[in-house]
């Protein structure tokens, strides 16, 4: 147990320990799973780091870490732990697939790189570009081997055969062609209406497999159709090459390449599919649906595992190794997922699995719906109170809010305020003592959101053109400014300022300056948050920093992502974020 926990903690947090070892107390240990044996055993040593107070996992998931790149990763290809990545920039980057280092770069095409793929025995690998070129590598030294010159359009798709003998090619020109390695020539030609993927068996050196369209259709060395054609939106091998992964609009299929008999069939209605992948041991079948889940199967069972794709657009996935996969983001990120077995719980669970420790310290559960902070089962009105390190439920409070849909919970000068709409009404309550502490009348209109300022001195009411400001405490108005397009979110909020994003620009108010209208900001929301005097909070890369010295003095782990609302209450710093997940930090005692 402890051998697995130490690799999953140095694989979240590896570039922020490899610089700095001591962030393994600060940014790593703070955010081990509570089921695990790091939790359980440093817990009450750490009483003085960054404690989580919501938000913390049940057990190690599957996503592990990432790498950001200067531009975004268009394919993937892998072989034993190495991995490559061709890019919008025309490079092609190499990296160790478990730590994420980056090994190697490979320059010499033009412009983007659209396909890449090593040879079975790794030494090679070819690459597709937009510069209409297909190129060879030799993984030894880094240099071309062969450029293949002859299609007149964007090159989409590449692959090597399993004897190394011959490269296949498709691109916008509708062509499959055929390279033979050693010549460096084209010996076939293969006219297609439309060709996207062009895959060889990674065992039979004379088939190949094309997805045109939504048809797929196999082919041996000489150009010649073999076999049935399929319908289909995605197409891969399985390792062994003896069979054959499609999507289709509702499910995923899995044929024998010889008989064309159906071995597996998953389905997940509504939903087609634009990826997909066998793992090494031909164990697991990995798919990207068109919300962008990606789904897991065990080619065994009908039950997938679903990883929502919470608006990540998966470009490209591969796996490295039984146990990783590895996925491509237009965010210019490259993710790498640790799978393992599917019975892995990726979702925070109730924090009465929590064990028990010695250390007692009470936090409100918090969840989050369409992106707003709302206690647990709002539909009832209902927020528990939780010992996060004690384990038991200390409480139910019920507050008067049932079916209220607009509300928000921040933690204000070391209280929980709730805030809800209803009846023209926005109601303050002190969560923990279950007092109503103000009613603040509004007029008529549809509120679209409900927020509490940074400062916890005002409460900004959203409708779809306009915003007002109320005095949290005397609930006296205090600004007001109309927009002349429809908002159609919140991007930032720092103190007493707002930025929102209408349907043509976006636009920021300060609302702190008394006796005076507000004042419009530039239109940049800030991405710093400045906790106090010396502390600064860096909301596009999670992470705090010492003013003074410029030192990082707190990471967030990659496995929340980007956090695309954050707030701080004096004590605590509430991170939302696109997963709908709400992380609340007590991190006064850095203060100390």
């Amino acid at each position: 147990m402890w051998t697995n926990d130490s690799q999953r903690i140095l694989l979240e947090h590896f570039d922020i320990l490899n610089n700095s070892p001591s962030h393994i107390y600060h940014s790593a240990l703070p955010f081990s799973p509570s089921s695990s044996w790091l939790h359980e055993c440093y817990t009450v040593e750490l009483s003085q780091e960054v404690r989580v107070v919501e938000g913390l996992q049940a057990e190690w998931g599957m996503y592990s870490h990432s790498v950001f790149l200067n531009n975004r990763p268009l394919a993937l290809s892998s072989w034993n732990n190495i991995v490559a990545v061709g890019s919008e920039h025309r490079d092609i980057l190499i990296f160790n697939a478990i730590t994420g280092n980056q090994i190697a770069v490979l320059p010499g095409h033009t412009k983007r790189v659209n396909s890449i793929a090593f040879s079975s025995d790794g030494t090679s690998l070819v690459s597709g570009s937009n510069d209409n070129t297909v190129k060879l590598w030799d993984m030894q030294t880094g240099g071309i081997v062969r450029t293949f010159f002859g299609h007149i359009g964007w090159v989409y798709s590449v692959s090597i055969s399993a004897d190394n003998t011959t490269v296949a090619s498709c691109s916008h020109d509708g062509i499959i062609f055929l390279w033979d390695i050693q010549m460096g020539e084209c010996h076939k030609l293969i006219e297609r209406e439309y060709v996207h993927i062009v895959t060889f068996s990674p065992k039979n050196p004379q088939t190949l497999i094309s997805f045109s369209g939504s048809t797929i259709q196999q082919w041996d060395i000489n150009g010649h159709k073999v076999g049935p054609t399929y319908d289909g939106s995605c197409v891969a091998f399985s390792p062994d090459g003896t069979q054959v992964v499609h999507g289709t609009t509702d499910n995923v299929t899995v044929w024998n390449i010889s008989s064309g008999v159906v071995v597996a069939r998953f389905h997940k209605c509504d939903n087609c599919f634009t990826e997909c992948c066998f793992s090494p041991d031909g164990r697991l079948v990995a798919v990207v649906d068109s919300s962008n889940n990606l789904c897991i199967w065990e080619i065994t069972s009908s039950d997938p595992h679903v990883i929502p794709g919470n608006g990540y657009y998966i470009i490209s996935l591969t796996f490295s190794s039984p146990s990783t996969l590895i996925s491509a983001h237009p965010d210019k990120s490259v993710r790498f997922w640790q799978i393992g077995t599917l019975s892995t719980n990726l979702v925070v669970t109730d924090p009465k699995s929590t064990p028990l420790t010695s250390a007692p310290t009470e936090s409100i559960s918090v969840k989050v719906k369409n992106g707003l902070t709302t206690p647990s089962n709002l539909s009832d009105g209902i927020m528990k109170t939780w010992g996060i390190l004690t384990s038991p439920c200390k409480g139910s409070l019920q507050s008067p809010a049932k079916d209220s849909y607009q509300s928000n919970i921040q933690p204000i000068d070391d209280k929980l305020i709730f805030l809800w709409y209803a009846d023209r009404k926005i109601n303050i309550w002190d969560a923990e003592k279950g007092e109503l502490l103000q009613i603040i009348d509004v007029p008529d209109g549809t509120v679209e959101d409900l927020r509490v300022s940074g400062d916890g001195s005002k409460v900004f009411c959203l409708y779809e053109k306009s915003i007002q400001a109320w005095d949290i405490w005397t609930g006296e108005v205090v600004g007001e400014v109309g927009i002349q397009h429809c908002i159609e979110g919140i991007l930032a909020i720092d103190g007493s300022k707002i930025w929102v994003r209408d349907s043509s620009r976006i636009q920021g108010w300060d609302f702190g300056i008394p006796s005076s209208s507000p004042v419009q900001l530039p239109n940049k929301p800030p991405g710093r948050v400045h906790i106090n005097d010396t502390k600064l909070w860096i909301t596009n890369i999670s992470r705090m920093m010492d003013i003074v010295t410029r030192k990082v003095v707190f990471q967030l782990p990659e496995r929340f992502g980007k956090a695309v609302h954050v707030q701080w209450g004096g004590k605590y710093l509430v991170a939302s974020f696109k997963s709908k997940e709400v992380l609340v930090l007590d991190i006064g005692c850095m203060f100390i």
